[in-house]
């Protein structure tokens, strides 16, 4: 199967903490404490990276007050275990490729709905937080870790105040 293209948003404020959400997704089970993610998502057919992030952090967060502070050098593939395959994308998929992008938020935490995405789109979240960077690897779901480790290292230098 083919890897899915996707994006991937390190949101960081101005204490240097990362925005994380809560999601219960199926294939998450009972495992409460491996359920936080960064925003992600696809990208649209003809669509560029960038725009997909910007498009994919307003659609789940309803947030638009951000500056661009890098890329990830290349783009990071995860598979998804076997046993959930069928579940997620409907079996189209293998996993998922992602170009990350990591940004500053400029605007104040009032901004941030959840509950009431952008576009009328479902919730994708039920909770959020900021985070110390160094916590988001073991946060996420085992199969995204080695990911989140890499983004974690191309951009703990805009975590830093």
């Amino acid at each position: 199967l083919p890897y899915r293209i996707g994006v991937g948003i390190m949101l960081i404020n101005s204490r240097g903490q990362v925005w994380t959400g809560r999601r219960l997704p199926k294939w998450a089970g009972k495992d409460a404490a491996h359920v936080w993610q960064m925003p992600q998502g696809g990208i649209d057919a003809g669509e560029e990276p960038w725009p997909a992030a910007k498009r994919e952090l307003y659609e789940e967060t309803n947030i638009r007050s951000v500056e661009k502070l890098g890329s990830s050098k290349e783009w990071l593939c995860y598979d998804i275990p076997p046993e959930i395959a069928g579940q997620a994308w409907n079996g189209k998929y293998r996993g998922q490729c992602q170009q990350w992008y990591a940004l500053r938020f400029t605007g104040k935490d009032s901004e941030i709905d959840i509950a009431h995405p952008a576009g009328g789109h479902k919730p994708e979240f039920v909770e959020w937080r900021w985070e110390p960077l160094r916590n988001l690897p073991d946060l996420v779901v085992p199969f995204k870790r080695a990911v989140y480790k890499q983004v974690v290292k191309e951009f703990a230098a805009f975590a830093k105040r």
